[in-house]
């Protein structure tokens, strides 16, 4: 079995994407940090970390993509019907830290949880520079349900969801692809793909086509979130 590389602490330099490993698919270094100006080099490159704790720092590029394309979201007959009621509320970056603890939790249809204390940290860390943003769904005036990433450019990078109530991260969902849609966003990176991601719309593209788009629109310019509004419009 090939080695895998690790990373030096002192350079940002991770290897070509397409050296990673067809199985576990999408594996292509270890180690290095999550300071801010990594994570953001590894996200410009279509690379994120995902381990569990205890482990060392896992990089992953996988092939294909998972990723939504905003005119392709799936809203069912009852999440419409729920976004009509409009019997909530949906809010950007109100309560990162209550989202990413909430997105810590164990669920119940998986063992554990790969956000770490470590991760919460520096993620923590690269909301507070502007980096990563949060959406909350707010019923009967509760937390009930959101999700976070990273926005670069023009791209947003998901990372994980959570709820309480049932459907409460899908309508947190569909009015955060109706936003990015508004402000030029050409896709939504979903990472790995699984049923729920389908079900919402996801695909898959390979991934020197979603690097194609990184190149494109993950520049340093790009949606300017602290001039958003933090109470979304309702449906």
């Amino acid at each position: 079995m090939d080695r895998i590389t690790v990373l030096d602490r002192d350079s940002l330099a991770f290897p070509p994407i397409n050296t990673a490993r067809h199985q576990p698919d999408g594996l292509l270094a270890a180690g290095g940090d999550l300071s801010i100006d990594r994570l953001v080099a590894a996200y410009r490159q279509g690379i994120f970390p995902w381990y569990e704790e205890g482990q060392p720092i896992l990089w992953w590029s996988p092939d294909p993509r998972a990723v939504l394309y905003p005119a392709d979201l799936r809203i069912t007959r009852s999440l419409g019907k729920l976004l009509r009621q409009n019997r909530y509320e949906v809010t950007l970056d109100r309560d990162f830290d209550a989202v990413i603890e909430a997105c810590s939790q164990p669920r119940s249809y998986a063992e554990g949880t790969w956000i770490s204390p470590e991760m919460m940290v520096a993620y923590r860390a690269l909301h507070r520079e502007g980096i990563a943003h949060s959406v909350e769904c707010y019923i009967e005036g509760e937390l009930s349900g959101g999700l976070y990433g990273i926005g670069l450019g023009r791209m947003f990078f998901g990372e994980s969801m959570f709820h309480h109530r049932r459907d409460a991260s899908k309508i947190a969902f569909a009015h955060l692809v109706r936003l990015l849609a508004s402000l030029g966003c050409p896709m939504i990176d979903c990472q790995i793909s699984n049923l729920h991601l389908t079900s919402l719309g996801a695909t898959t593209i390979p991934r020197e086509v979603f690097a194609d788009y990184l190149n494109t629109h993950a520049a340093s310019e790009g949606i300017t979130w602290q001039s958003l509004p933090r109470a979304l419009p309702a449906w």
